[in-house]
């Protein structure tokens, strides 16, 4: 493929839609109200308390009353709004074979938003590069979804000296999405600390699906000799020695630390 139909939203659509969509749609027919939970605003029951109902539905007027914790049942709303926080920054652009985490980003939102509007559901998007500075409002159709991915891929690489703050991409959903909706989280959460308190915020309001985008070279640095390294989110430089056995088992270290942190992150806030 070459680098113009690559960066054609699209080429990269139709692409998907043959090689992907086509098949998960057959797949999600049956199984579509589960896996894409309306909220609906009526009232349809009230029944006790399970264990792994949402405590957001709980009655709390009728479980003081009966001494008993009770949930609200709703009539399933069809139509389902979703959101993409999209992670531009800089961290983002890095592949170490052919596909970078961008690219995967991209294709990542192509199969969900389509899949999502053929069904007649709206979806908008969020960027964040800089800071956030742009925003999709959720509409439905294809073409709707072919201007997200143009954005997505036409947007330049940041030139920023500052790392990344994903707790602004994740307080400015809180600000922007009214609606209670599906927001996928889509970015390799190389961040500063500090968005975890910030996605549990958001987790209150609305259903969150976390998308984390991983390189396998973020966790295992090769025997390559010297080399020089450099931080894509401050651009700051450093001359390392592959070479050297005790400090490919420090990069180890130092990536599995981070990798437990970020899976009881996401555990905590499930």
């Amino acid at each position: 493929m070459s680098r113009l139909q690559a960066r054609n939203p699209e080429a990269i659509l139709r692409r998907l839609e043959w090689t992907v969509i086509r098949r998960l749609d057959g797949l999600l027919q049956g199984d579509y109200r589960t896996l894409f939970r309306g909220f609906g605003l009526d009232l349809a029951d009230l029944r006790e308390y399970q264990y792994g109902d949402d405590v957001r539905h709980i009655d709390w007027n009728v479980t003081a009353r009966l001494q008993t914790p009770y949930v609200r049942e709703y009539h399933e709303d069809r139509e389902v709004t979703a959101w993409f926080l999209l992670d531009l920054s800089p961290s983002v652009d890095f592949g170490s074979g052919e596909v970078r985490k961008r690219a995967v980003s991209s294709d990542f939102v192509a199969v969900l938003a389509r899949i999502l509007t053929r069904h007649g559901n709206k979806v908008g998007a969020l960027f964040y590069g800089e800071g956030v500075d742009a925003m999709i409002p959720a509409r439905s159709g294809r073409r709707h979804v072919l201007r997200i991915l143009h954005t997505m891929l036409e947007r330049p690489v940041p030139k920023r000296n500052a790392p990344t703050d994903l707790g602004e991409l994740l307080s400015a959903a809180a600000h922007l999405i009214r609606r209670r909706s599906i927001v996928f989280v889509v970015s390799d959460f190389i961040s500063v600390p500090g968005w975890e308190e910030r996605l549990g915020q958001l987790a209150q309001r609305h259903e969150i699906v976390a998308v984390r985008l991983h390189d396998p070279l973020e966790a295992n640095l090769p025997d390559i000799g010297m080399l020089v390294v450099q931080d894509a989110e401050t651009g700051e430089q450093l001359f390392v020695d592959t070479h050297d056995r005790g400090f490919r088992k420090r990069f180890i270290a130092a990536a599995q630390r981070r990798e437990t942190a970020l899976r009881a992150a996401f555990r905590d806030e499930a």
